[in-house]
């Protein structure tokens, strides 16, 4: 059985105070509600700044058991340094608290800038260094920094595999050399709908899809229709089920490797208006995914109070 995970990038944002979000409802509240809305959250704060171990783990502890959070790889690794000279800055990734969502955490993000073109080489490196398990992670971690010596980020038994997945921004990327490399390192290239402004290519290179919507017509403003939604819902089920759908926009013509499933992660980016929440809702609707979840929009679970 595949794992479906629908929903937002990001929690915090003003707009959606007394709309999605309900009149008095505490700030530090809003997580306790969204991920009782939705069944996943992208953590997109990691991409700023480094966060610390004790807000991962009030991260983790303030979401329901069979939560789950993607984690947004820090933009100094992957804009400000463009993947040169970043042992340091990987460790100090790792160190800073991400393993501690313990069974909740999913895959890491990396999303590249529109103006970083691809080079086979220095990806390649980058993808050899990424840690694919706790044991590696917290060995990578012990490289940081010494402010970071520790502090308890890599406090977290066991072995459990990691994910990685890459957004691309660039038209260089448009290769087959591309698409090789992500299935040889098990990464998977990101399913991005940004409404035209960059690559969107459907191609399965992982044993997981990540999916990020970033908004149907205008770039983080747009909501998505209903027909735009049935799109992406039949998607998702042929994702899950290990097949392609047929129509699929690809770089390489080479299938995969057949799977009897493959577990998919959804993220609507289109905040800006306050579409996100109410997408996603809807996609779990119509993926009758929302039976388990513990609250309506505008109803405040109890646990938020």
């Amino acid at each position: 059985m595949s794992d479906i995970r629908i929903g937002i990038s990001g929690w915090r944002y003003g707009p959606w105070r007394k709309d999605f979000y309900p009149k008095g409802l505490r700030q530090d509240s809003e997580l306790a509600f969204a991920s009782r809305a939705v069944n996943s959250i992208e953590i997109n704060g990691s991409f700023y700044s480094l966060q610390t171990p004790e807000r991962y783990v009030s991260w983790r502890d303030e979401t329901p058991d069979d939560f789950v959070f993607s984690v947004k790889g820090p933009r100094y690794i992957t804009h400000v340094r463009r993947l040169k000279e970043i042992d340091e800055a990987i460790a100090n990734f790792f160190a800073s608290g991400p393993l501690l969502l313990g069974d909740k955490l999913g895959p890491f993000l990396w999303q590249f800038p529109p103006n970083m073109k691809f080079d086979q080489a220095r990806f390649a490196e980058f993808f050899e260094r990424l840690p694919r398990d706790r044991k590696s992670a917290r060995d990578c971690a012990r490289h940081c920094a010494e402010r970071l010596q520790g502090n308890g980020g890599v406090a977290i038994k066991g072995n459990a595999k990691l994910r990685h997945a890459v957004e691309i921004r660039h038209e260089s990327f448009i290769c087959e050399e591309f698409i090789k490399l992500l299935r040889k390192h098990d990464v998977a290239l990101v399913v991005a709908d940004s409404a035209g402004k960059w690559p969107q290519y459907e191609d399965v290179t992982a044993d997981f899809v990540y999916m990020r919507l970033h908004g149907d017509v205008e770039l983080y403003s747009s909501g998505y229709t209903a027909r735009a939604l049935r799109h992406w819902k039949r998607r998702i089920q042929a994702w899950s089920t290990g097949g392609q759908v047929e129509d699929a926009k690809l770089i390489l013509d080479a299938a995969p490797r057949r799977r009897k499933s493959r577990d998919v992660y959804c993220y609507f980016d289109n905040d800006q208006k306050v579409h996100a929440p109410y997408d996603a809702r809807r996609l779990l609707e119509k993926l009758h995914l929302d039976f388990h979840l513990l609250t309506e929009p505008g109803v405040v679970p109890e646990v938020a109070l």
